[in-house]
């Protein structure tokens, strides 16, 4: 159905994709893999018109003719349609107008709201969404926008859909949702690329995975042919074998450090609906603490509001360090008491992607290198130059845009932004989302050498095995609650699940 030759694209001072060749059969599941910055989503957008014809080398052939889009507009009319990590949905508009954005139902410049709503109940019903077409994108779930963005994509008549990192911000029952959904396009003849970082979903759905790495392909496996594991597409990704997920680490852990106790935030706009409970709390020194929970669970709620009551309403409660009370109302009283905070999207609230590398990294300890109001600019780059060889961080240069790295390498920028900060407490919100295996395991041996140097470390994942992986004593939260605690020998995903999943208050340990 697909056949992309020799795809060379270049920015500056990166060489993104070196003479790839990808190939799509018809009705196929097809997985795209590799490290961050292996090329992937480049090489979608090529594919998709983000990346217009001219602006790379070599040939797109789909349905056997020659493509040679100037557009997304071009892609999409030939029924490709892409899916992007970052969804495209206005938060704002319903549901309805969202889906037939720049695709409206209309006469003579007069939208037909009957016909569209029409057609908006069965796009949602072949995507097995329940809500009303009226309903506003902002007062649904990161999981039901998923949905709408695929219901968006089958009402451009789609053949070929593309999903980038599709279940990256959902929890394991939206994501199984999602995998389902997928296998029930393929039997009806659909062909969808999928680009995941999350190997097991990937082994579940795909007939066919191809390895991309330093923007080159390296092979492409198929499911008829060959036995195909983890292990086996990981070796292929990052060119090793990872032995272990996990670095290893003996933990040797002091006093507490750290304690939040009942603690209670309201939501900043439903002023009667609380989303933190009366929640307590601890971290000794040298100690990785996980708090695990739910898509909902308040998990990041509590976290934000802990850092300098940057969330949240009618915020309760007591923090300590080192057994003394804190009296923290800002972030920059956070700051100051020794507190950082890794956020859950760091596009978003974490970097400044038009900065550079440089500049991010100081963001957050500018007074370290000032006087009299004043950056130093030369110790500035030299700080900048010292975390991108300690982190290993992959840039053409310290003055590279952040936007231009990978995601991997965008968080390692966060991190050392908030390592520079010299920080006592480290509250790090899915530190590994969307970052490749390899990435993992460098962020890992970061999070340990953090930990060892008599930090106390606090890390939020939806993935369990991330958490029992790297915890030494795990939390889990329910509605606002903390359900239970679970220390990390006697830590199974099934009695973490079940703390999870519990509502009942009597239910608490």
């Amino acid at each position: 159905m697909l056949e992309m030759r020799e795809i060379t694209k270049l920015f500056p001072g990166v060489k993104a994709l070196d003479n790839v060749n990808f190939k799509v059969k018809q009705g196929e599941i097809h997985a795209l893999c590799g490290e961050n910055g292996a090329g992937k989503s480049t090489l979608m957008k090529v594919l998709s018109g983000v990346y217009p014809y001219g602006s790379y080398e070599g040939e797109i052939y789909f349905a056997q003719e020659q493509c040679q889009f100037k557009d997304i507009n071009e892609s999409e009319s030939l029924g490709i349609v892409i899916i992007h990590q970052e969804l495209a949905l206005i938060p704002y508009l319903s549901i309805a107008e969202n889906i037939f954005l720049g695709n409206e139902r209309a006469n003579k410049g007069i939208i037909n709201w009957n016909e569209t709503i029409r057609q908006t109940k069965n796009y949602l019903d072949i995507v097995g969404l329940k809500e009303a077409p009226e309903t506003l994108i902002s007062n649904i779930g990161v999981g039901k926008q998923q949905l709408v963005e695929i219901a968006k994509a089958i009402s451009k008549k789609v053949k070929l859909l593309i999903l980038d990192e599709p279940t990256a911000a959902l929890n394991e029952d939206d994501s199984e949702n999602l995998l389902k959904l997928l296998l029930s396009f393929k039997e009806q003849g659909m062909t969808s690329i999928i680009i995941s970082h999350k190997l097991n979903e990937i082994n579940k759905v795909a007939d066919s995975i191809t390895i991309l790495r330093d923007g080159q392909t390296i092979e492409t496996l198929h499911k008829e042919t060959i036995k195909i594991t983890e292990e086996r597409i990981i070796s292929g990704m990052v060119g090793r074998d990872l032995e272990n997920r996990y670095p290893t680490r003996e933990a040797n852990l002091g006093d507490v450090i750290f304690e939040v106790k009942n603690w209670n935030v309201y939501h900043p706009l439903h002023a009667d609906r609380k989303v933190v409970d009366n929640v307590d709390f601890y971290i000794k020194r040298g100690e990785i603490v996980g708090i695990a929970g739910l898509m909902g669970a308040g998990r990041t709620e509590l976290a934000m509001s802990v850092f300098g009551k940057s969330y949240g309403n009618k915020i309760s409660g007591q923090l300590y360090k080192d057994g003394k009370e804190l009296k923290i109302n800002n972030v920059s009283d956070a700051i100051k008491a020794g507190i950082a905070y890794v956020t859950e999207n760091r596009k978003e609230n974490g970097l400044l992607l038009q900065e550079s590398v440089t500049k991010n990294i100081s963001l957050a300890s500018l007074e370290k290198l000032s006087k009299k109001g004043v950056v130093n600019q030369y110790k500035e780059m030299i700080e900048a130059k010292v975390y991108c060889q300690k982190l290993q961080i992959k840039t053409p240069s310290i003055f590279q845009l952040t936007g231009h790295l990978s995601g991997g390498n965008q968080q390692k920028v966060v991190l050392s932004k908030w390592i520079f900060a010299e920080p006592d407490i480290l509250l790090l919100d899915e530190p590994t989302r969307g970052i490749d295996v390899g990435a993992k395991y460098e962020i890992y041996t970061i999070i340990n050498e953090l930990a060892s140097q008599g930090k106390g470390v606090c890390i939020i994942s939806s993935e369990l095995l991330e958490v029992l992986g790297m915890c030494d004593r795990i939390y889990a939260m329910s509605e606002g609650k903390m359900m239970g605690e679970v220390m990390k020998e006697e830590a199974t995903e099934e009695r973490v699940m079940g703390y999870m999943t519990r509502t009942n208050e009597k239910e608490r340990e």
